[in-house]
């Protein structure tokens, strides 16, 4: 696992709380831009643990899968018990947007129409 999700892990709590909208939409001023960029980094975040648990699964893959050879690995099992009880990237997205840990940018164009 990774520093990262380590520390975040630690810090937030598995468990869905409330949030105050008006503290959300404070972060960018409005609250749609806060949901599109805690949906960004939610996905960002789980696409990121996605590949890092298959990079380490991929260690115990054999190379001649028949189902009879098939066989339990402990580890294998323990590794994944433990990325199953790592928090929802949502709510490690949410801890990140309150506590300023996100960074963003708008795209802005020049308005011709003006």
């Amino acid at each position: 696992m990774s520093k990262y999700r380590k520390l975040y892990s630690g810090q937030t709590k598995s468990v869905i709380e409330t949030k105050s909208l008006r503290a959300i939409k404070a972060q960018t001023g409005n609250i749609y831009k806060s949901i599109a960029v805690l949906s960004k980094r939610a996905n960002q975040i789980n696409v990121s643990t996605k590949t890092e648990l298959h990079n380490i699964l991929s260690d115990f893959e054999s190379q001649s899968d028949n189902l009879e050879e098939i066989h339990e690995n402990k580890e294998q099992i323990e590794i994944s018990k433990a990325y199953e009880k790592l928090p929802n990237p949502a709510l490690l997205a949410t801890y990140e947007l309150m506590n300023d840990k996100i960074y963003y940018r708008e795209n802005v164009e020049n308005d011709l129409f003006n």
